[in-house]
């Protein structure tokens, strides 16, 4: 069964923490022993030889800028539209040389590039395809800018990171959506692109709904019955994504997968079972198994120490499917869970072909 991971800051680890995803995560982590970034970042997790060895072969690629705070180095922080529009573009050409660069990793723009993954894997010469989505959408100085991402490979926008941006509240941040963003949603709908609704504060995320009438995900989200608090998804907004045909990326973060999980506690308290239970709440609210996947936020933040039991690198994705299984899911719905339910929307809304240059 092919593994489709529908969140991980690829661009960002590469451009500010300089991590060469070509290499495997454990040999990053030697080379990144005692150095600053594993304490900011935790244990990498993500590498070329361990998406191979898990047949992790389709990978929503972020772009993802971060606002200035203390504790990332200021070149790497965005103070306005400008700044984050730089970083965004940094992040873009790091994709592009990537796949340029290293036969075994493809840019998926279009709904052929994607059959050619997926038929590499067939043809014993697999390659990992890459999704540009992008993480908080300041990096796009006005909403007219989106059809020149588009045509650079963007695909899927979220509006907003935890601390809102100019286009709406986050969910640490709440509010609305302004009037940019609501300019924004209208030209992603003419470019017939996809929302990610994670990380968006409540009162945005039902409006967005109503005025955006493309396809809607959540890339990475949790449900909230399990763990309360804003970042993740109340029982309503899960219902209001299925209506959609939406799927929802369920984030492998023990403080996203346990209420009772802190910075520091080990790793071993959070098991496969809890993944499987905010799986199976997402189908529970579903009524089926068509609306859930993986988004797992691997290198987003925190490493293999703040990973449930059992899910040491990327490769270990693979896992949950055995636990699934235990827990009486059929070989069909842990097929689509690990990766079929991505696969069918990136089918649905990739063009058919590439814009002319």
């Amino acid at each position: 069964m092919l593994v489709v991971d529908a969140h991980e800051d690829i661009g960002w680890n590469g451009v500010a923490l300089g991590r060469d995803v070509r290499r495997s995560a454990l040999e990053t982590r030697r080379v990144e022993a005692g150095v600053n970034i594993s304490a900011m970042s935790g244990l990498c997790m993500v590498g070329l030889p361990e998406w191979l060895a898990g047949e992790v072969a389709v990978v929503f690629g972020t772009i993802f800028v971060a606002p200035a705070r203390k504790n990332i180095p200021p070149q790497f922080t965005y103070s306005n539209a400008e700044e984050a529009h730089r970083l965004g573009q940094e992040q873009v050409a790091f994709y592009r040389r990537l796949a340029d660069q290293e036969e075994r990793v493809a840019l998926v723009e279009t709904l052929p590039d994607l059959e050619r993954v997926l038929h590499a894997w067939e043809d014993g010469s697999p390659q990992v395809g890459l999704v540009m989505l992008m993480e908080g959408a300041d990096p796009i100085r006005t909403p007219a800018e989106a059809a020149a991402w588009f045509e650079q490979g963007v695909r899927m926008i979220a509006l907003s990171w935890a601390a809102g941006s100019r286009y709406a509240g986050g969910n640490s941040v709440p509010g609305p959506l302004t009037d940019a963003g609501r300019e924004l949603l209208a030209a992603m709908d003419d470019l017939g692109m996809t929302l990610d609704i994670s990380h968006l504060a409540e009162e945005a995320f039902f409006e967005a709904l109503d005025r955006f009438s493309g396809r809607v995900i959540a890339s990475h989200s949790n449900p909230r019955a399990r763990v309360p608090g804003p970042r993740q998804l109340s029982d309503e907004m899960i219902r209001r994504l299925v209506e959609r045909d939406g799927v929802i990326g369920v984030v492998l973060y023990n403080r996203f997968l346990r209420a009772d999980w802190r910075k520091h506690d080990p790793k071993t308290a959070v098991t496969l079972d809890d993944v499987v239970a905010a799986v199976d709440h997402i189908c529970q609210v579903a009524g089926d198994a068509r609306h859930v996947g993986l988004g797992s936020d691997f290198d987003g933040g925190f490493g293999a120490e703040s990973a449930p039991a059992g899910l040491d690198t990327v490769a270990d994705l693979r896992l949950i499917g055995p636990a699934l299984a235990d827990h009486g899911y059929g070989d069909a719905e842990v097929a689509a869970i690990l990766g079929g339910n991505w696969l069918r929307v990136l089918r649905e809304t990739l063009p058919k072909e590439k814009l002319l240059e």
